[in-house]
């Protein structure tokens, strides 16, 4: 039996069958490549999800993770920890949020949100509004609450009913849909400037403006879910910065600490009086390990100008991605996504393709079957994409 196929038989013994695996394994990471454990070389072009983005295992994170973890690593939040003060106020300087919560994840964080916006609406607006309207296709977490938010059906949400009340669901861009929806009752509308798990879809800039002014005619929130489009991803600090809009709440993960399990939610001053002592809490959240870590990534994503190394790859690769969507007009649907978050949507069952890139060393996401999804490291070299793309040509060629 090969290395592969013993790791495989004992992960069936041991752990949830959760996940649908890729056929691969992986045993270390550098960098944007990936080795399995007979030694063969990827090219990561998904980085954890959009998670890794100044990519695996850099050197400086490394060093500040054995130095921190000499020093200290977990008291919980009962304690005023510099670390987390620090951290809190690197993250706080990319945006224009007040305040910020730490916790452990994007869904942790998303949870957080929700709960925040309506503890303000009930202890502040002191109105009974707890309705949370989402867009369709959002993806928002897997907790019951956010998988509840999450625009999807089929087996994400198959066999966990009940689920909790206070959600509503709108088409993306129906801005007379949205209006319908909203009533007394409405404490926010939640959406992703782009949706990642729907499959790279940004938001048209006058729907966004639609949403805003709607929010702002009712005396609602906005939250804007940046788990996976954050942290410099698109182009910018914050997908919603390409707006112009300023989101009473926000979310992040993923990449907040590279890799270490981290989220944070981040709120206006004043909607952040809807927490309290008590109202909510974590016992890991923004611990002194990885909120030390966190602090390096923001320093090491604004030295770089990673936002700006972002913005600039995107553009070469949707530059190259449509001259081949011209040279191959009924095989590539459509380019799209910001900065180095990226989709490239077929016209046809992608599944032959995909599973022909992994085998040229290649690895990235397909979404709902036809799109193939690229979250590369911020730091990945251009050379990279191109051989990407170059592979991807030759394989369009005989599909």
């Amino acid at each position: 039996m090969s290395k592969h196929d013993t790791l495989v038989a004992k992960e069936k013994a041991a752990i949830c069958n959760t996940y649908g695996r890729y056929p691969l394994n992986v045993s270390k990471a550098s960098g944007s490549r990936l080795w399995d454990l007979d030694g063969r070389e990827y090219i990561d072009l998904l980085s954890g999800i959009s998670v890794v983005n100044i990519g695996h295992c850099p050197e400086e994170l490394v060093e500040v993770m054995i130095e921190q973890s000499r020093k200290l690593v977990q008291v919980s939040n009962l304690f005023y920890q510099e670390e987390q003060v620090e951290c809190a106020e690197k993250l706080l300087a990319t945006c224009a949020a007040g305040k910020v919560f730490f916790c452990n994840s994007g869904a942790e964080a998303n949870e957080a949100a929700i709960k925040l916006a309506r503890r303000y609406m009930r202890t502040v607006k002191e109105r009974d509004a707890y309705e949370i309207i989402t867009l369709e296709g959002s993806f928002h977490g897997r907790t019951l609450a956010t998988l509840t938010a999450t625009g999807q059906t089929g087996p994400i949400k198959d066999g966990f009913a009940p689920l909790p009340e206070g959600f509503k669901y709108v088409p993306a861009g129906d801005v007379e849909t949205l209006k319908a929806a909203v009533t007394p009752k409405t404490a926010a509308v939640m959406i992703e400037m782009v949706q990642g798990e729907g499959g790279i879809k940004p938001l048209p800039e006058e729907y966004v403006k639609a949403v805003t002014e709607i929010v702002a005619e009712n005396d609602i929130l906005l939250i804007v879910d940046e788990v996976q489009s954050g942290l410099c991803r698109t182009g910018k600090w914050w997908a919603h910065q390409h707006y112009g809009i300023v989101p009473h709440i926000f979310t992040s993960a993923k990449a907040l600490a590279n890799g270490l399990p981290m989220g944070a939610m981040l709120a206006t001053d004043e909607v952040a009086k809807g927490f309290a002592p008590g109202s909510h809490a974590t016992t890991f959240g923004g611990g002194a390990l990885v909120a030390k870590v966190s602090s390096k990534v923001i320093d090491i994503m604004n030295e770089r100008d990673l936002a700006g190394r972002a913005a600039e790859l995107g553009d070469h690769f949707k530059d190259k991605a449509l001259k081949l969507q011209e040279k191959f007009p009924g095989k590539i649907k459509s380019v799209r996504g910001m900065g180095l978050m990226l989709g490239v949507e077929l016209s046809f069952d992608g599944s032959a393709v995909f599973a022909g890139l992994r085998e040229k060393g290649f690895i990235l996401n397909l979404t709902k079957g036809t799109i193939l999804r690229l979250l590369p490291a911020l730091t990945i070299d251009r050379a990279d994409l191109d051989a990407f793309l170059s592979t991807l040509e030759e394989l369009l060629e005989n599909a």
